[in-house]
């Protein structure tokens, strides 16, 4: 959900522009931000935000019954272009990431395709029409193939809920009259996950009004009952070009007893040799089965484990080597989504095997108070998380990144600024570069978006415990001042 992954050859960094902001005037950071977007791929950039919305009248008219165009344009960014031909017509667009326009446009009553070429420039375009849907329309450089950013149109209308209506989720005390097998048995219940040690439980009903009639029943017994909620597997778009790169430029220093950082990284699997990090991994854990896709292509764990282990050479290139180690946690399996059951236990997995830094590159609009009490219990033994704020340009809260305990990183550009597809919410913390190049089976891809940020400002974490010896509070607050948002900056 985090992050966007693009291929490009190594000897010419290839920016992606991520996906369009719906404000202007975003704010420029200070100088302790622009310091930390330097430590880490420099060369990626994001677009320009936005100009200001104007009073006067629509800039663009698109009359898609009569195919016919007008506009008058004045230095728009092809971000905000390609989104209001989207809102307009419906259209699913996909851009070259490598594609550069400004917008100077002004003509009246012209045909679609006329109107295309004025307002893309020296870009290219195909316009596919399509019986069975959208049309779909490609904006790139020089090759239809590059096109792979798709251009979203950011919904109007408030997040829904993303609640299994036909499961809850139940920790029984430990003096509960009844074993969770005897509940699920006369409630009429399947169990569908389990945490011993916790006590917890995900239960599976029949149907949505089986559940709430047994959440009743189960909280009037002392059980503590919460809801479960789906969360969509992190999403990556990805096309092979030709070209090679250079690896890891960093060594695992051998541990000595408890030394090391341990940093888990709560994703999808992680293909460590492919990505030329196995080095650096400890055996890995699944609280979601074994993992299943093809070996040939770039997993998001992988991409946020390679991002945070490249952060750590960037930030210390002299370094003889690293006592870091990533623990990676797989609560996807082989799914295309996961549950906050399944984070919960992945969460506590990364704690119960001697976590003190959790990246959590993933998350959604739902709150989910059984992950929260997980998340309390971590912070108060010393584990300081980070979670991505997400790739919406809007202020809602994304979840676990809003949690108090927890550290929400919005990306940044090469500016400075708050990249224009990030969020911007009251609730973020920190903000770190949104963009790395990571390296898989010998080729570079470019991975945009408030994953590798989370997976970068972990990066600085792990680096400050592993030379200066912070933990807990203390690590925090220096994350904090290095990544701090410039609270003089208004958020639009």
């Amino acid at each position: 959900m985090f992050a966007y992954v693009v291929p490009v050859r190594f000897a010419r960094f290839v920016t992606n522009k991520g996906r369009p902001a719906r404000r202007s005037g975003l704010p420029r950071r200070g100088p302790a931000a622009l310091a930390a977007a330097a430590f880490i791929f420099a060369a990626c950039a994001d677009r320009a935000a936005p100009p200001p919305v104007s009073t006067n009248p629509p800039a663009l008219v698109w009359r898609a019954a009569e195919g016919r165009v007008s506009a008058q344009i004045d230095g728009w960014s092809l971000d905000r272009l390609l989104e209001t031909v989207a809102r307009a017509t419906r259209w699913h667009i996909w851009l070259d990431p490598a594609a550069e326009h400004v917008v100077n446009a002004k003509f009246r009553d012209l045909p679609v395709g006329e109107a295309l070429r004025r307002l893309l420039g020296p870009l290219n375009y195909a316009l596919v029409p399509d019986p069975a849907g959208p049309a779909r329309l490609y904006v790139f450089r020089d090759a239809r193939q590059a096109a792979t950013l798709r251009i979203a149109v950011p919904a109007d209308e408030a997040p829904g809920t993303h609640r299994l209506e036909d499961e809850l989720i139940v920790t029984l005390p430990a003096n509960h009259p009844e074993s969770i097998e005897d509940l699920a048995r006369r409630l009429g219940a399947q169990i569908v996950g389990r945490a011993d040690d916790l006590r917890a439980y995900r239960l599976k009903f029949p149907d949505a009004a089986g559940a709430e009639a047994a959440r009743r029943t189960l909280e009037d017994s002392g059980a503590q009952v919460d809801f479960n909620y789906r969360v969509e597997r992190p999403e990556t778009a990805e096309v092979p070009l030709l070209g090679t790169g250079l690896g890891l430029n960093l060594k695992p220093k051998a541990l000595a007893g408890t030394e090391g950082v341990v940093v888990a990284v709560v994703d999808t699997a992680v293909q460590g040799r492919a990505a030329g990090i196995e080095d650096f991994l400890l055996p890995a854990v699944s609280v979601a089965g074994p993992a299943a896709g093809p070996e040939d292509q770039l997993a998001h764990g992988t991409s946020m484990s390679a991002t945070l282990l490249h952060g750590l050479a960037a930030l210390d290139p002299k370094s003889e080597g690293t006592t870091v180690r990533v623990l990676p946690v797989d609560v996807y399996g082989a799914r295309e989504a996961t549950t906050s059951f399944e984070i919960a236990l992945g969460i506590q997995a990364a704690l119960n095997r001697g976590a003190s830094i959790v990246n959590l590159s993933l998350g959604g609009a739902d709150p989910t108070p059984f992950v929260h009490r997980l998340i309390r219990a971590g912070r108060e033994l010393g584990v300081v998380f980070l979670a991505a704020a997400g790739n919406s340009p809007v202020t809602d809260p994304t979840y676990p990144a809003a949690y108090p305990e927890v550290l929400a990183v919005t990306a940044l550009n090469r500016r400075g600024e708050i990249a224009a597809y990030a969020n911007r919410g009251d609730f973020v913390d920190v903000a770190a570069p949104g963009a790395s190049v990571v390296v898989f089976r010998a080729q570079p891809y470019l991975v945009v978006g408030t994953s590798p940020a989370t997976a970068n400002a972990s990066a600085l974490a792990a680096h400050l415990a592993a030379t200066t010896g912070l933990r807990g509070a203390e690590l925090e607050a220096a994350v904090r001042a290095r990544l701090a948002l410039d609270a003089a900056a208004p958020r639009p």
